[in-house]
Order: structure tokens, then sequence, then C-alpha cells
């Protein structure tokens, strides 16, 4: 079930509204029929690949806390849980990857290879509660975690329908206690999360799929245009990712919070960030902290040889990139962000001289501005190896990124309005142009006014008309601007 559907807008008042109405110590039943019922939704039988997962990270929560600490058979039972989770999720998501990847390099020596591919459809959201799920052993094989004897709260720990097919990527030790607490309607809390919710839909509905339409012309025939659109495509992109899928976590989190459950924040103003490390540090916090803690800190973090430490650092974001999908367009993005970190240590004295030869450090608004800029231009450039369907695609549009730049510029000098426009204009009208730049422009000033508190903090502080009436003109702008054609979140995919 897509949260921008008719089917939601029925079902979301119909669950909160039971939920409030059922006995406390029902509830956790009836989410969980909720939520698997709204996975349910997409495609039934892949229900039991969820089941599955809880059964087994279930039983091996219980048998570790039950065998000593660093003993063989705790290990052991961990080790089950790792393979089976990535088990499944290679199964279903990597092999035909590797698969078709071995296929390419046994035909380029004129070897036989005869494995057949997997027909099988990508479970939606199976990266995000796989994830999930694998954080919950570990802690409980850490002995972080107690671990949780009630397999229903288990299981709606696994599947809670707000985050469950993109996220946030919750943790046990905030999640599972939330699901025995008895949450009262609160009146306050509930419109603060609708107004969170309405933000979502209005980055989702008015930004990100009014985006798609030139993003989507560009990138599926690139052959067929120049520099200005692949550039004004990327930019576009950058923002359709960003209002597609914080849009479904500020639905997530309005919506779990309206019936009193508090999920993390999974994003903070990304694109004004004055460094790659920084952005990483806003953007899909909970995938940064999940590698941050499972993966590059056991890895020895920083703690290690300045060699190690760099390779730790590119290999947490190459994994990340593979966790984004399946294809070598991913994984060349995620290598792109380990570059990017791992070059701006080694450069960072050389930075730090030319501000002062330059005396850019006298000047902080100006050097704060630069590398935003910077910033912003780097990840948009990855960004086209993520949005490319095919590494060749992605190449094609870098050597070609700067063509016919000069003429159009040219003819921006001599007014020749359509040769200007037309670039721009791939796939709509200047109307729909002018109406997503307006958009983009709205959203951004919205996050300038965000860095003295969040946007439900500053409404809660307005009048009441006043509040009023910027909820109904978020409506409004919704149903006059929105595009209702039923577009999956891009995240769903992974």
């Amino acid at each position: 079930m897509l949260f921008n559907s008719l089917e939601f807008l029925v079902f979301f008042p119909l669950v909160t509204a039971a939920y409030f109405l059922c006995p406390h110590r029902f509830r956790w039943a009836l989410l969980l029929a909720a939520s698997y019922y709204f996975y349910m939704c997409w495609k039934a039988e892949y229900i039991v690949l969820i089941i599955v997962s809880t059964l087994i990270d279930y039983t091996a929560g219980l048998r570790m806390v039950s065998a000593p600490s660093g003993s063989r058979r705790r290990k052991a039972w961990l080790m089950l849980s790792l393979a089976g989770n990535l088990g499944l999720l290679f199964s279903f998501k990597y092999f035909n990857f590797f698969n078709d990847s071995a296929r390419a390099i046994f035909e380029h020596f004129n070897l036989m290879y005869h494995v057949p591919a997997f027909k099988l459809l990508l479970p939606v959201g199976i990266s995000f509660y796989t994830f999930q799920t694998l954080s919950y052993s570990i802690d409980v094989y850490r002995g972080r975690q107690q671990a949780e004897r009630h397999l229903g709260i288990f299981a709606l720990y696994v599947s809670f329908f707000p985050q469950l097919v993109a996220g946030p990527i919750e943790r046990c030790s905030r999640l599972l206690p939330q699901f025995y607490e008895k949450h009262n309607f609160d009146y306050v809390r509930a419109t603060s999360g609708l107004k969170l919710m309405l933000w979502g839909f209005f980055k989702k509905l008015v930004v990100a799929d009014r985006l798609a339409v030139f993003v989507s012309t560009v990138y599926q025939r690139p052959c067929d245009f120049e520099g200005v659109s692949f550039i004004m495509a990327t930019v576009f992109f950058a923002f359709q990712i960003y209002c597609d899928f914080s849009g479904y976590s500020d639905i997530a989190i309005g919506g779990a919070q309206v019936m009193g459950f508090n999920l993390m924040d999974n994003f903070n103003r990304p694109y004004f960030s004055k460094s790659i490390s920084e952005f990483w540090g806003r953007w899909h916090i909970s995938l940064s902290t999940w590698f941050r803690d499972y993966l590059y800190i056991p890895l020895g973090g920083n703690r290690v040889s300045k060699p190690r430490w760099h390779f730790n650092l590119f290999l947490v974001f190459l994994v990340s990139g593979l966790w984004h999908g399946a294809n070598w367009t991913f994984v060349v993005w995620g290598a792109l962000h380990g570059f990017y970190l791992i070059f701006a240590i080694w450069t960072a004295g050389l930075r730090e001289k030319f501000c002062a030869l330059t005396h850019l450090n006298r000047l902080p608004r100006l050097h704060k501005t630069i590398n935003v800029a910077v910033t912003f231009a780097l990840v948009c450039f990855a960004w086209i190896f993520f949005r490319a369907g095919r590494l060749y695609d992605a190449f094609y549009m870098v050597r070609h990124l700067f063509s016919g730049i000069p003429n159009w510029f040219g003819n921006l000098i001599a007014l020749d309005t359509d040769a200007v426009l037309r670039p721009l204009l791939v796939g709509q009208t200047l109307e729909d142009f002018l109406l997503a730049a307006g958009a983009i422009g709205f959203m951004e000033i919205i996050h300038l006014l965000q860095r003295h508190g969040s946007m439900r903090q500053m409404l809660g502080t307005w009048p009441l008309p006043l509040r009023w009436a910027a909820c109904w003109i978020m409506i409004a702008a919704i149903i006059i601007l929105g595009r209702f054609n039923i577009t999956e979140f891009i995240y769903f995919q992974f």
C-alpha cells in the first residue's frame, strides 16, 4: 500500500481510530494485523519472508541470552541470524547481479557458464526490515539488548507499518519499549504529527512527482540531450530524491506520532551541508548511523592506522552503494562518496592554507556559502550514477556534461527565448517548469527558517487563525498542484 493512495487515506484513519478505541492489552495485535495487511496489499505471498526473518531472529535472540557471553553457542546463533537474513536478502536482491557479472566475465574469456538467473520480484522494503532485524540480533549478542520474549511484540517491531518499507531503520532499544507503553489520544501530539504528514505529502506530490517527469525524460534517453539538460535534470533529481524520500519519512514519522510513537528523524536539511562528511550526518540518518555502528566501528573506525582508516571509510561506502541497489551504478555512486571523504582528509591542510592565504577564514559567511555550493555540486555529480540505468548512460552524461553550454549562453545573451528554454522544458510546459522551480524555492525558504526550529514548532507559536490558514493553504496546494498518478516512492526499490 502506498502512502500517496486512496487506500491509505482510508486505512490510516481507521487503524488510528481502532487503535485508541482498542483496550491496551490488544493493541499490539491490532497493529501487527494492520502492518501485515499493509504489506500484503503489495504482494501477499512475500509476507512469508517477513515472518521467516521474524522467527529466525526471535529464536536466535532467546538462544543467545541463554548462552554464556562470548561462547561458541552464542556466536553460532548470531551466525544463524546473519546467514538467514543476509541469505534472504542476497537471494532476492543480489543473486542475479553477481550471477550476471560472473556470466559476463566468463563470456569475455569464451568460457561456458550455465548458472541460470532467478526470476524473482524484489520484495519491497527488504533491505530496510533486514537491517532492522540484524541490529536487534547484533545488539542482543553484544549484551546491549535483552531478548524480546513476546513474539507478537517482536513481530510488530519488525513490521510496524509506518516505517516498514522505507524506514527510518529503528533500533530495538528505541522502538520495542514503546509498544508496551499505553498511548492515550493527545490532540497536540496528533495535530503535530498530521502537520508533518501534510508537509511530507507536499514534498512528494507537489515537488518530487512534478520533477520526476523532466528527470525521467532525460535519463531514459540521455543520447538525445546535451549538457544543459543533463545539469538541469541532475539538479532536479537531487531535489526529487530528497523530497521523495524525506517526504516518505515525514509521513511515516508523523503517522507514528499521531498514534503516540516516536520515530527517529531521518533528514536534517542535507543540501545545506558544508562538507560530504556533514552531508552524511544529515542524509538518511538512520542508515548512515547503522553503518557507523554495525560496520565502520567494528572494522576499527578511525582508531587504526591511516591506510586502514581510509580503507574502512571506502569499504563502508562501497557497501552502502550496494545496499541501495544491485547495479554497478550504485557501486560507483558509493565509491565516489568514499573517495570524496578520503580526498577531504588528504587535502585538509592544503585547504586550510588556501583559506588563510585568500582570507576566506575572515569571511565566514562567504566561506560557508562556497563550501555548501561545492558540496552540493559533488553530491549532484554522484547522483548521476545513482539515477542512470546503466554505467554507459552515466559515463555518456559525464562526458557530455558541458556540451552545448557555450551555445546556450550565446542564446541567452542574444535573448533567443525559444533556444534558451528548449533544453529546460524537456517533457514539460513552461508552466510546469516554473511550478517545479517555485516549489523548490518555497521548500528551501522553509528549510532556511528551520534553522531556528522545526516547521511544526514554528507553526505552534503562530496564532490559531494563522496556523489553520497555513494548513489549508498547504492542503489546497497539494490538491491543485499535486500529481496524483500514484507514483511509488523511489526508495521502495531498495
